[in-house]
């Protein structure tokens, strides 16, 4: 029998504000100001476990973690990324690759890369060798561009038992 291979897309994006640490891949990035969410509003780890969840045919990270539950209240995403992991365990299935990008004016991420996929590849029982991450800016076009928010997309590939 063949293994059952299938590929997930995950997107997620929250606007920038005071008063709240930047968090992306589950690393605390200086910046003045933070992401908005019920969570800690980790866009690129929220854009890892949906595409996760999409490859399964689980549904999306509102479906089983929803921020009308206040016990998600500000709860670390890599928290949620775990409980993900798991769900993908008890579905049979392992993950061969992850690969993200996150979308923002700034700051400038490449100095924190290394940290970011690492904590992604930990959190998930990788090889840092099977997530990539890279960061784009948005050349000064719409919210992302004027410093107003920041995005993330991640794809991902998991393999199952047929």
């Amino acid at each position: 029998m063949l293994p059952k291979i299938r590929t997930g897309i995950g997107y997620d994006i929250h606007p920038l504000v005071e008063n709240r640490p930047l968090i992306l891949g589950g690393i605390e990035i200086p910046y003045a100001k933070g992401l908005a969410g019920h969570s800690d509003a980790d866009v690129l780890t929220h854009a890892v476990a949906d595409a996760l969840l999409g490859a399964a045919g689980e549904g999306d990270l509102g479906r089983h973690f929803p921020d009308t539950d206040p016990k998600y209240k500000g709860i670390p995403s890599l928290l949620l990324l775990e409980k993900v992991r798991d769900i993908l365990k008890e579905g049979g299935y392992a993950i061969l690759n992850i690969d993200t990008v996150v979308i923002a004016q700034a700051p400038k991420l490449t100095p924190h890369m290394d940290r970011i996929r690492a904590r992604i590849a930990k959190t998930l029982g990788l090889e840092e060798d099977a997530v990539n991450v890279k960061a784009k800016t948005a050349e000064g076009l719409d919210s992302i561009g004027r410093g107003e928010s920041i995005a993330a997309q991640a794809v991902c590939t998991i393999v199952g038992e047929s």
